[in-house]
């Protein structure tokens, strides 16, 4: 028989929970969803089209924001509409996802975004240039310490309001499969255009590691790559503790409870 500790251990790795058409689908859910954001977002970083032509802040910005908030909404029913490594982690932390699903939307994730800067590479004329297929890299004079901080920060924003929009109670093995009830895709998309605003200058704003993988491996910019997955994953880490002990509203408990 097995005990409690042997029953929890399990249900965090999550065998059962990677087995069947379901999982496929979320996995081909998540691939879709980071190709479209690697290929529309960073595709906004092109330049040159005419002589005074060059994308702004604002417009990187909502691009990027509008992308993920379309393609939250296109697969958070299947997926739970992750398109984010850091997403996915904040997620496993606090326990909405199992391990093994965590590791295969990391997969698919990593793997779309490879697809969607390769697609933008061969669409793109080579006298336009894409800025390196919207490679990010450290603002002027930015230490990694610095570019670190900035990253985790802009991330651990997004993973808050992830969780927000989400319904921790609902214990759905997939996870956030609510979010795509509205307002949750804008309200994401929000996060991911203001800290976008915020974060272009010092680091690029890379929030994603799939997003900022897809495109260093295509463009060959590994410079502090580093800093686009540690960054990330650090501040989902933090976030989605953060909400779970302090933030999230427990069942029962009143305005003036004590937590």
């Amino acid at each position: 028989m097995k005990g409690p500790s042997s029953i929890a251990l399990l249900n965090f790795i999550g065998l059962s929970d990677v087995s069947g058409r379901s999982t496929l689908r979320a996995l081909a859910a998540e691939f879709i969803g980071t190709f479209f954001l690697v290929l529309v977002g960073c595709g906004s970083t092109s330049r040159g089209w005419s002589e005074d032509y060059a994308p702004s802040i604002l417009h990187i910005a909502l691009c990027f924001g509008l992308t993920v908030a379309a393609m939250v909404q296109v697969t958070g029913h299947v997926s739970g509409g992750h398109i984010n490594p850091a997403v996915t982690v904040g997620l496993l932390v606090s326990g909405q996802v199992t391990l093994l699903r965590t590791i295969l939307y990391i997969v698919a994730q990593c793997v779309g975004a490879v697809v969607g800067a390769a697609v933008l590479q061969a669409m793109t004329p080579d006298d336009i240039g894409a800025l390196g297929l919207g490679s990010v890299s450290l603002g002027r004079s930015v230490t990694a310490g610095q570019g670190l901080i900035v990253e985790a920060l802009v991330s651990a924003v997004l993973v808050l309001v992830v969780h927000a929009v989400c319904d921790l109670g609902a214990k759905e093995p997939i996870g956030c499969s609510k979010v795509a009830a509205s307002p949750g895709p804008l309200a994401i998309g929000l996060a991911v255009g203001t800290c976008h605003l915020f974060a272009v200058p010092y680091t690029g704003s890379g929030m994603n590691p799939a997003r900022s993988f897809g495109s260093a491996a295509l463009a060959g910019a590994w410079d502090q790559h580093w800093v686009y997955w540690v960054g990330p994953i650090l501040g989902a880490v933090c976030s989605a503790l953060l909400y779970k002990y302090v933030l999230q509203e427990r069942k029962g408990m009143k305005d003036n409870d004590v937590v």
